[in-house]
This record gives structure tokens, sequence and C-alpha cells, in this order.
């Protein structure tokens, strides 16, 4: 099971012809994503050059309504986003997924007003979008690769430290059910407690790594939910604790206005919540790990490195050998009866030791000694050289 995004989605690419549209749309095919349309005002009617089969429209409306598009991801630039967000509303689609980063704060006040009674959802702006490893679909930018399918969910406002925790988690074998990344900016789609929502009415998901930051009392609102409704457990990473106030840190909501705002304000609320505090980014699998087994969760599946073959011990590695290598190795040699030696050699070879030996002894002796200055005598010279 999953949230948001599985093999029924069928995406449409708002930015598709574009370098980043284009290059992050392939990626989400190779994982499996059905990438079925791209929207690009002025190429309509052309193809996409990268397989010439997927037709590219002018419009949303026209895309959606030939080829049965119930997502969007856009990748148009930030002046165009938000428009672009809107025209997505309009077309239909049930899911938008907006990684553009950098879209105005007043746009996006505008965007929220606008969305408010369309039956439609929005993830983003300034995320890494949404991806279901066990449904092989993936609407984002996300890397593909470092994914493996199990039960525990990720949700993170930081897109760099969802891949951080995916990545540890899939080195200690616990797979992830879906990982979503809501975004940095003030004014967002998908909150924390939207999403953990999600993943408490998920039978696929067994527990949730939670990713929050300074800015904004999204934590709060989501240990509220924690506390009250959440059944299942939950580690959390609250980064920021060493910025100043009123200093924007990364993302546009990155900052601290106020006591809420603060990353010990979270910590403290959602330890009282009950969810299992996460000390530093470094140790986000290993709690997790602690935590499914303190629980008895059934969450952990077969580490990703154990398709690679095992090691064989020395013993081993000797008995698979073919026995007709080990029969053709020739046997050892009984060493050879030492010659007798001339008296006169051993008395040459014994003297030439002897003053071998004595060369260290001497040069201590001599370093040892300071050499003596000699003292010139006051009396004057005569002509011919002698003093008197």
């Amino acid at each position: 099971m999953s949230i948001l995004v599985d093999r029924n989605t069928r995406v449409v690419v708002q930015g598709l012809t574009g370098r980043e549209g284009g290059y992050h749309a392939l990626r989400c095919r190779e994982f499996g994503t059905q990438i079925v349309a791209g929207v690009t005002p002025g190429r309509g009617g052309t193809l996409w050059q990268e397989d010439n089969k997927t037709p590219v429209y002018n419009t949303m409306e026209q895309a959606v309504k030939e080829t049965g598009a119930n997502t969007s991801l856009i990748f148009v630039p930030s002046p165009g986003a938000a428009d672009a967000i809107v025209e997505a509303a309009d077309s239909g689609v049930k899911l938008i997924i907006c990684i553009t980063e950098g879209i105005p704060v007043l746009d996006m006040v505008k965007v929220d007003a606008y969305l408010k009674g369309k039956n439609v959802t929005l993830l983003g702006p300034n995320c890494p979008g949404a991806i279901s490893p066990g449904e092989k679909c993936k609407v984002g930018i996300m890397p593909g690769n470092i994914h493996l399918p199990g039960r525990v969910g990720v949700v993170s406002r930081s897109g760099t430290l969802t891949y951080e925790a995916v990545n540890q988690l899939t080195e200690l074998g616990i797979g992830q059910s879906s990982c979503v990344g809501i975004g940095g900016d003030s004014i967002r789609g998908l909150s924390h407690t939207n999403v953990l929502e999600m993943f408490n009415n998920d039978p696929g998901t067994d527990a949730v790594v939670m990713i929050g930051e300074i800015g904004g009392t999204s934590e709060q609102e989501a240990a509220a939910y924690i506390k009250k409704n959440f059944k299942k457990p939950v580690a959390f990473l609250i980064v920021g604790q060493s910025a100043p106030p009123g200093r924007r840190m990364g993302h546009a909501g990155a900052i601290i206005t106020g006591r809420s705002a603060t990353a010990e304000a979270k910590v403290e609320a959602l330890k009282d919540a009950g969810a299992k505090h996460i000390p530093t980014p470094a140790d986000i699998g290993l709690v997790m790990q602690q935590l499914l087994k303190a629980r008895k969760t059934v969450a952990v599946s077969a580490p990703k490195v154990a398709a690679r073959p095992a090691a064989k011990a020395p013993a081993a590695r000797a008995a698979a050998r073919p026995t007709a290598k080990v029969a053709a190795k020739p046997t050892a040699k009984k060493p050879a009866a030492k010659k007798p030696v001339a008296k006169a050699a051993v008395k040459k070879a014994t003297a030439l030791r002897g003053r071998i030996a004595a060369r260290p002894a001497a040069r201590a002796v001599a370093k040892k000694a300071p050499a003596r200055r000699a003292t010139p005598s006051r009396r004057p010279a005569t002509r011919s050289g002698r003093r008197r």
C-alpha cells in the first residue's frame, strides 16, 4: 500500500520540454511512472523528443481530456508557476506536485485562496515530490535507486534530509511505503498533519519518520494530532537548533519568529506527544530500527545489501576449489644438507664481522670526544713567520 501516488498514477508534466522537466520526467519514467503527456504553451501538436511518443499540448485542459491524466508535475519557472498551479486545478487532476522553487509569497497567497473549495490536493511548492517504491511510482526529483519497498513512511520539510533518511533506512533493510517531501516554503499545500493522517489510514504503513525544521507551527500541529489520533510509532528530527532568531535559514519558511518557531519548542511538543526524538541526522536509521524492535513492528525488509554474495570463509574457499588443482601442487622438497665450509673461510668471516661491529663504537667515541680548538698565541709573529 501507499499514499498519494501508486501504479495507477497518470502524470502530465507542465514544462516537459524544458531542461529540468525533461530530465526528471525521464528519471520518473525509468522508475516505472506513467508519463502520459506534457504541456508547454506554443509546443502543442509535437512529441516529446526523448521518446518521440509522448504528446505535448498547449493547455492542461486538453492534455487531461485526451490522456486521462490524474496528476500534474510542475517544472514551470517561478514567474509562471502560480498560474500553472491554477491551470492544473481547473483541468480536473486530483493531485498537483509543484517542484518549482522561489515562487513569490504573494503569488502563493492568491493560489492558496483559489484552491479552497477545489477538489484537488497540492504538494509543494519547493518540494522533492512523492514516491511509493513498492508501487513503482515516483513523481518528483528524488533519486529512485536509494529506495526500498517496505512499511515505513517518511514525511519531511527538507528534500535533502528526505534522501538522507531514506538512504539510512535502506542500508538497514528498512523499506519505505511512501516518502513525501512537503516543501519548506511558508505557504504550501500539504502539511505534516495532512500526510500523517494519510499514513495513519494506510494499512501498508507501520511507522513514520518525520523531519521538521525551524519556522512556523507545522510541527506543533502535527504533535497535537499525534497525541490525539495517531496510532503508529513516530520518530522525529528537528533541524535548525543553532539558528539565530530573525534570520532565514535555507528555506523561505525556515525563520524563527517567536518562541513557537524554535527547534526547542518543536522538540518539546513532539516529545510530549510520545514521539521518539532523533538527536542528529546521522541517527535517523538507527533510532527507527530501535523503535521498530521495541514495538515489535513487522516493518523490516531484507537489507538491500543482502543481494550481494557473502564472502566465503577461508575453509569454505579451500573446500570449493577443484581437487585437480589441489593435487597439481608440487610437494615441498626437503632442505638440502649444508655443505662443509672451509676453516680459512670461517676465520676470514669472523674477523670481518669483528671489524664491522667495532666501527659503530669507534664512531660513537669520536662523537663524544669534542675536537680541541687551537688557541692562538699572543706573541707577535716575525717576518719569517715564526713567533717569538
